[in-house]
């Protein structure tokens, strides 16, 4: 029996479960044209912070109409959130065992201007995937795919972070405030990444 194509919404440093999806499944579908919604994974993040689990969230602009699709969606210029972000990022994982080994991948992200969430996710999405060395065909939808085939699987709201974990198994890792806090399931995939690095793959 054929794999299942994944349908995906696009997210910021996405969580553990959004990249075991695109490992397990060789066909991905991102959305684009989903009306865009407050509080997903589409411009916030959760990171291992030394006072427990921090949100990183991106601000962007108020769309003009009260349904906008989430490709049209702009990053506001205000609060230095870049700064702030990658100053937090440092914060928490500067002690890591990988931290200085990714540490250029990411930082450039936090010191250029891009004009649209949409895109601004997918070169990180494009990073990652290349930093974990998983390569699923991916395509972008071209209207909002309203009929779900049997042989696609919509995750587009599954992956939420109001939502329980239902996709996955997640397989506890090193994580440098483990003791301190336990371990903690589903964090932003540069937790993975920081604190185990190039066996990040063998953790999804």
């Amino acid at each position: 029996m054929a794999e299942k194509t994944v349908l995906l919404s696009t997210a910021y440093l996405a969580p553990i479960a959004y990249y075991l999806q695109m490992k397990n499944h060789p066909q991905v579908i991102i959305e684009k044209y989903c009306h865009y919604v407050k509080q997903t994974y589409r411009n916030r993040c959760y990171i291992a912070s030394a006072n427990g689990v921090q949100t990183l969230s991106i601000p962007v602009v108020k769309p003009d109409a009260p349904k906008c699709f989430t490709k049209d969606i702009r990053i506001a210029s205000h609060g230095n959130w870049q700064h702030l972000h990658w100053n937090a990022i440092v914060s928490a994982y500067n002690s890591t065992p990988f931290f200085a080994y990714y540490a250029d991948d990411f930082r450039h992200f936090y010191e250029k201007h891009c004009t649209f969430l949409f895109d601004f996710n997918e070169e990180l999405r494009v990073l990652v995937c290349s930093l974990l060395d998983i390569a699923p065909s991916l395509s972008y939808s071209s209207a909002y795919i309203a009929q779900i085939s049997p042989d696609e699987l919509d995750l587009r709201e599954t992956i939420h972070p109001k939502k329980p974990i239902c996709v996955g198994d997640f397989n506890p890792y090193y994580q440098v405030f483990k003791e301190r806090y336990g371990f903690q399931p589903n964090l932003s995939i540069i937790d993975l990444l920081f604190n185990m690095g190039p066996e990040a793959i063998l953790f999804l």
